[in-house]
């Protein structure tokens, strides 16, 4: 046993007291046991012992409350110190959603899609007199249009108007008309006659052509070919690939349904 003042063990027993030679300090004997019992000295650097050890333990509860206390009064300052919008900002937040859906609606139209209104019986039985039909701008980016495709594109002799017909001869290909069937071919090639299964029940007639059709060009005609302002009758007779708007896909009205 030292001192616990000056560190040294020279300590002089007296009873319940250690004295000690260096300096004079007086120390109890806290090992002394009265009836087994440890001294009251004892007992107490224990509790305090245990009182320091729950202190701390629960000092990091006593934080975290303090924090999330801190938390919940910073969040209800925020909401007493948020201003009500201004009119302005209002107004602004109620027609940001529509100049959005006004944009994306002018993108569908002038870059990813054509709609027209088909106001003759020249496409018949395919496409009716006053179906709404959509056409994809995209459809000719990437690849060349196709025969039977059905175009929508500026009218040759008046490009202020949109036609709607239907793909029969292609660049370099020579299309005639006889009886009312159609024939290509192509270079020196033999003239082979064309599937009119989309025509219209009546019966074509007529001959017209030779037709050779130019580079980059399209020669196009109508399904029902007894009543159909088309190609065959054009001062301009040729439709030139970038005067294509695009390919028809579908109609919209009176009812939904794929085109082809």
């Amino acid at each position: 046993m030292k001192c616990n003042k000056c560190g040294s063990d020279a300590l002089i027993k007296k009873d319940d007291w250690y004295k000690c030679a260096n300096c004079g300090a007086l120390i109890f004997d806290t090992d002394i046991k009265v009836n087994n019992i440890s001294s009251p000295t004892k007992q107490i650097e224990k509790i305090e012992a245990g009182l320091h050890f729950e202190n701390d333990r629960k000092e990091p509860d006593k934080e975290s409350d303090v924090t999330v206390n801190q938390k919940e009064t910073q969040k209800k300052k925020k909401k007493k110190e948020k201003k009500p919008k201004s009119k302005l900002r209002e107004t602004i937040d109620f027609f940001i959603p529509i100049i959005i859906a006004l944009i994306v609606s002018i993108l569908l139209k002038t870059v990813i899609m054509a709609n027209a209104v088909v106001p003759t019986g020249s496409m018949l039985n395919t496409i009716q007199e006053g179906d709404r039909i959509i056409a994809s701008r995209l459809a000719y980016i990437t690849s060349e249009p196709e025969r039977y495709d059905i175009i929508i594109f500026d009218y040759p002799d008046d490009e202020s108007k949109r036609f709607v017909k239907r793909v029969i001869g292609l660049p370099g290909e020579t299309v005639k008309v006889e009886n009312g069937k159609v024939y290509v071919k192509s270079g020196s090639s033999e003239y082979t006659v064309l599937d009119d299964s989309f025509v219209t029940t009546c019966t074509p007639s007529g001959d017209y052509g030779p037709f050779v059709v130019p580079k980059d060009s399209y020669f196009v005609m109508g399904d029902n070919r007894e009543d159909s302002w088309d190609s065959r009758f054009w001062t301009n007779k040729y439709v030139h690939k970038n005067k294509i708007i695009g390919k028809v896909k579908f109609r919209y009205y009176p009812s939904i349904e794929k085109i082809e």
